[in-house]
């Protein structure tokens, strides 16, 4: 599948928490229709317009069939993709999403501190390294 028709993940490869959340996500999403690659890499810098990367969030990003999802959307998405009961947690769309951003950027922006910055990105097994994009 060409990777504008595919649902992909791309999140900050050096980042303890959102590299937990690829851990997360590939053990709850049951179909494994999800991919995932680094923010910066060759996947991410083909689908994204050079002139949208600076104004982008650099944690967790979810391209899904040609839309880009940013912020506590990305999230929200992410979770219809996951199985019982994880895809509950879509109801949070009730909450406005200006609350929704806020915490999303505040949970963000102290994401190093709170859970450490790795040296190198993460590098997957061999069994789920048909998941990752380069």
């Amino acid at each position: 599948m060409p990777p504008e028709k595919s649902k992909i993940v791309f999140f900050d490869g050096v980042c303890h928490l959102c590299m937990g959340s690829v851990q997360f996500l590939l053990k709850r999403n049951q179909k494994e229709n999800l991919y995932f690659s680094a923010i910066g890499s060759e996947v991410f810098r083909s689908l994204i317009p050079k002139e949208m990367v600076s104004k982008l969030p650099d944690s967790i990003l979810y391209w899904k069939e040609g839309n880009l999802y940013l912020e506590s959307e990305a999230i929200l998405q992410l979770v219809r993709e996951l199985k019982f009961p994880w895809f509950l947690l879509f109801g949070l769309v009730l909450v406005p999403r200006f609350i929704r951003n806020f915490m999303y950027r505040w949970i963000a922006k102290h994401r190093y501190a709170w859970f450490g910055k790795a040296d190198v990105c993460m590098m997957p097994t061999p069994n789920l390294k048909r998941r990752f994009l380069d």
